[in-house]
């Protein structure tokens, strides 16, 4: 059934392909006649184009099997030489048959008002079409690989480009001057904190900030110089773990005529686009105003302690009174004091009580609560 139909439509071309002959014969006839008036009446010219037209679909339909075999022998042929081909080399060769089809339609549209015969227009047009396409389709397959190589490299360098953007962001984040002030090397959780890894960047440590640290060691009162060689070992401690230098600020004409510590401080990260590394709450809000960015180790610590939500119960030991004549004050194994009403008469005992309402300030977290 499917032979036949095949047969069908290669007859039924055969008569087409007779019937633009036939005018194509009749066109260069009537431009080489000299004579005017018609050749042939329009019952021999119907006559004439039922012969073509006849004669055509004969060799069509006696041939139809010979074109189908040898269809199916290219065919054959064809898919053998695509084993061999690449995908990128098919999709080229694809991507260049469709745009010599366009340009050969567009080449159709202009020379369409030149050409006024069907049948002379017809056959150009086939032989433009199949001329572009086939020229299409060979540049294509052939320059593909190349195009679809050139495409790769360059989304591989916008990606390299993105990631190396990407990275000199993150670099320069990281890159950022730490610099630490008296009160946090004191304090000593800032050793803690860099042992875990969360502090990046350069560690600064100001020449004026050891003076400091010192002349606080040598002071008359025992709890300045106890304070003061505690910072000295801090600091010690964090030259040897992590070898930093103590950082020369000689060279910083813009600090000598600057008497106070703190202000230097303050001048010295605004010079090196740092931030100051405190625990002194004045001196975070002095850098606030002059906009210097801080990092306060007492808001970290306030940020990663348990919260305590009101009407929650906890255990404490009461260790002294409170401000008010029935109050008490207990305190968490973090430092955070917690102000308990009523609780004059259980202090040096441990209880249970119940949490009133929680303050939190720059300064610290304070609980209230109330004996349960």
């Amino acid at each position: 059934m499917f032979k036949r139909l095949i047969r069908a439509i290669i007859t039924i071309v055969g008569g087409l392909i007779g019937y633009e002959l036939f005018e194509l014969a009749e066109f260069i006839v009537d431009k080489t006649n000299m004579t005017e008036g018609q050749i042939l009446t329009q019952s021999e010219r119907a006559i004439a184009i039922s012969f073509f037209v006849i004669i055509f679909a004969f060799i069509f339909y006696r041939y139809a099997p010979n074109l189908t075999n040898r269809s199916h022998k290219m065919a054959n042929s064809i898919e053998n030489e695509i084993q061999g081909v690449s995908p990128v080399e098919i999709i080229g060769g694809a991507i260049g048959l469709v745009i010599g089809l366009v340009v050969a339609y567009l080449l159709s549209t202009i020379y369409q008002n030149i050409i006024v015969q069907k049948a002379l227009y017809l056959a150009v047009t086939i032989v433009v079409y199949l001329v572009l396409s086939f020229f299409g389709g060979v540049v294509g397959s052939r320059k593909g690989p190349e195009l679809f190589s050139m495409i790769q490299q360059t989304q591989k360098k916008s990606r390299e480009s993105n990631e190396f953007e990407y990275r000199a962001k993150d670099k320069k984040s990281q890159r950022v001057p730490k610099i630490l002030d008296t009160s946090v090397i004191i304090d000593g959780r800032i050793l803690e904190i860099m042992r875990t890894g969360f502090l990046e960047g350069p560690i600064i440590i100001p020449e004026f900030v050891l003076v400091e640290l010192r002349h606080i060691a040598d002071s008359s009162d025992s709890l300045k110089r106890v304070r003061g060689r505690r910072g000295l070992d801090i600091l010690n401690k964090i030259q040897t773990e992590f070898e930093i230098q103590i950082y020369n600020t000689d060279s910083e004409k813009a600090l000598k005529e600057i008497p106070e510590v703190d202000v230097k401080l303050l001048k010295l990260a605004q010079i090196m686009k740092g931030k100051v590394v405190t625990n002194d709450f004045n001196l975070n809000k002095v850098a606030a105003i002059k906009e210097v960015p801080v990092l306060n180790i007492n808001e970290l610590s306030n940020a990663v302690k348990p919260l305590a939500i009101a009407g929650e119960t906890m255990t404490v030991s009461l260790i002294k009174q409170g401000k008010d004549r029935d109050q008490a004050i207990a305190y968490l194994d973090d430092g955070t004091m917690i102000v308990v009403e009523d609780g004059r008469k259980f202090i040096g005992k441990t209880i249970d009580i119940t949490v009133t309402s929680v303050l939190q300030t720059a300064a610290g977290r304070m609980i209230f609560g109330r004996v349960k």
